[in-house]
């Protein structure tokens, strides 16, 4: 037996878990992100002082380290993780967001909050949430629905089933990821017993499941009978490591491929059969091949609203064979359920499918269409101006970005524009969070890539929305000396939701940064320094004020050792190319000039 804290027996497990998949192993927690308070810093935070067993990491922020930890898994192709420690109370609540934002994407992170006594010796105690239905009510209750496992430790016994059921979902590629287990502050500086087979190194296999042979049978009569096949490849052909795959069956079969925001990256740009975005955010290649598809070929993608473009995209007649790990993603859009691994079952379906491809002049079609598109691309990153207009500020990160960058977005109006114009590498040089789209997380995001894939040139950008939410992590990379490339656009506001606003008749209010005015936020600019925040957060700064500036500041970041941050001024009111694809945002059905072309969109949408 050994005699241990709850506290020091959690740190002490997570230590010894590794995953294994295809026969490689790795130590599945790469550290722990905490900030303490008095609901932790006795336990955990004494815990992670006297023991050498886990790195520990300091955030600024607890919704920034869960982004960090969630980008973490993402870059690790969810074969590693990290853990999250804070204080009950604003500390643990605080997490809650990013727990949304990594249960969304299907990403495995491992959240240790504190809680109020367990004992209740003290009750009420600083800041606990008293519910006069139950004293077993505490603010990490809100935990439950964004995590995919959840329990309270009340007794030291209680430990070790927690934490096997604990790794058992984040080590799950269908059912993993937030996971939280609420650790009341007395119970984690309690001593106990553990029986030492507690400690004993532990190997989580990954599974590569193969799907069901009727499933596959039907599937491959699908596909051969298809003149018109499109693939929609997502997030979860990256996770597996099935990219080689996909370019294979794709090739193959003479199969354009479509992407979506986790899946793109999945062909690298210039491949023949890579018709580039798909979806509300897409290329007009992909989505003219989705319009025309008889056969719609899902891999590893959860089908979200802008995919699909709100149920718009896809032809009446069309039919689905949905490749997925989880079943729920698999059953969507009544399509066909091949539930299996997606390289498992891409490698089946390449063999079941043997002798036959699509007609030559389909795929001359599909490569025609991204032609038209590439040409589109190459006039919106040659745009000039000043302010400089995004799409050209995307096109001179693209450059600097070559073979080994990555990209990390999340919200505003670069997501989109990333989607359809962004011409990435390969896999993993595509780093959007689109499933939650959550402002705040690029910075945070990007310190979490740069660990987990040091070797590779992060370029993190982000809209001064999205900066004034969440600055703080620059402070955490410089002292991690982790190095970032901040790209800082500044259009005075909120670009996309102004656009928006204005489609649907709201005026752009509240999306503008300025002055009041006459009742509403029309007055001047504000006289806020952006650069200048970034520098006193201890981040390198360089100020683009045109393309050759832009140009010669991404040379510069890149060459240097150090977080850098270029901050340039954009045009809000120069947009990308569209998608010519709609996306579904109610319009009042009173005083809206709008409801007329909303309602006639609305009319091409298949709710079943």
């Amino acid at each position: 037996m050994t005699r241990l804290t709850v506290a020091q027996a959690t740190i002490r497990f997570l230590s010894g878990q590794s995953t294994e998949r295809d026969g490689v192993e790795r130590r599945f927690f790469g550290g722990v992100f905490g900030i303490f308070g008095h609901g932790n810093v006795a336990g955990l935070g004494q815990a992670l002082a006297t023991s050498d067993d886990l790195p520990y990491h300091l955030s600024r922020n607890e919704q920034a380290m869960v982004h960090t930890a969630a980008a973490y898994a993402r870059a690790a192709n969810r074969l590693r993780a990290l853990a999250c420690t804070t204080s009950i109370g604003p500390g643990a609540t605080n997490m809650i967001t990013g727990a949304a934002g990594a249960t969304i994407n299907r990403l495995p992170v491992l959240l240790l909050p504190g809680d109020v006594f367990s004992t209740r010796v003290a009750n009420p105690v600083l800041q606990e949430l008293e519910d006069p239905r139950s004293y077993d009510v505490s603010v990490n209750d809100a935990f439950k629905p964004v995590s995919r496992f959840w329990d309270r430790i009340n007794r030291p016994e209680q430990l070790p089933s927690a934490l096997l059921a604990a790794m058992r979902v984040l080590t799950d590629p269908a059912e993993t990821g937030a996971v939280t287990l609420a650790l009341p502050q007395d119970v984690q500086a309690e001593a106990f017993d553990w029986p030492e087979e507690l400690f004993e190194p532990r190997v989580w296999s990954i599974a590569r499941p193969r799907a069901d042979q009727a499933a596959l049978v039907r599937a491959a009569e699908l596909i051969r009978s298809s003149h018109r096949p499109l693939i929609v490849a997502g997030g979860g052909v990256v996770y597996s490591e099935a990219t080689d795959l996909l370019r294979i069956f794709a090739e193959t079969h003479g199969i354009p491929v479509a992407e979506t925001q986790a899946g793109k990256g999945c062909l690298p740009y210039g491949h023949p059969l890579a018709a580039g975005a798909v979806g509300a955010t897409g290329t007009t290649a992909a989505n003219t091949l989705a319009r025309e598809a008889d056969l719609i070929i899902g891999i590893g993608t959860r089908y979200s609203d802008f995919t699909t473009a709100s149920r718009t995209l896809f032809a009446p007649e069309a039919r689905f064979v949905n490749l997925n790990i989880t079943a729920f993603d698999a059953a969507k859009l009544t399509g066909l359920q091949v539930v299996a691994d997606a390289r498992e079952g891409l490698a089946d379906l390449t063999t079941a499918c043997a002798g036959w491809s699509t007609a030559s002049d389909y795929r001359t079609r599909a490569a025609t269409l991204s032609g038209a598109w590439n040409e589109k691309v190459d006039a919106a990153y040659a745009l000039d101006g000043s302010p400089l207009p995004q799409p050209a500020i995307i096109g001179a990160v693209n450059a600097a970005a070559g073979e080994d960058g990555v990209v990390v977005c999340a919200a505003g109006s670069m997501p989109g524009d990333l989607h359809k114009l962004w011409r990435p590498s390969g896999p993993g040089a595509y780093h959007v969070e689109y499933g939650y789209s959550c402002m705040g997380y690029e910075i945070a995001g990007g310190l979490g890539v740069k660990m987990a894939q040091p070797g590779r040139e992060v370029f993190v950008m982000v809209g001064d929305g999205s900066y004034l939410m969440m600055a703080q992590e620059l402070v955490t990379a410089v002292a991690e000396g982790v190095k970032l490339t901040v790209v800082l656009v500044d259009n005075s506001g909120f670009a996309s939701i102004g656009r928006l606003s204005e489609s649907v008749g709201a005026h752009r209010l509240g999306t503008s940064y300025a002055y009041r005015g006459a009742g509403r936020y029309d007055g001047g600019p504000l006289p806020v320094d952006l650069a200048a925040n970034a520098a006193s957060l201890g981040a390198t700064v360089i100020r683009a004020e045109s393309l050759p500036d832009l140009r010669k500041a991404l040379d510069t970041a890149r060459a240097s050792a150090e977080t850098t941050v270029i901050y340039v001024r954009a045009d809000p009111l120069v947009d990308s190319p569209s998608s010519e694809a709609w996306w579904d945002v109610p319009i009042a059905q009173e005083g809206s000039r709008a409801l007329a072309a909303y309602e006639d969109a609305k009319r091409a949408q298949r709710p079943w």
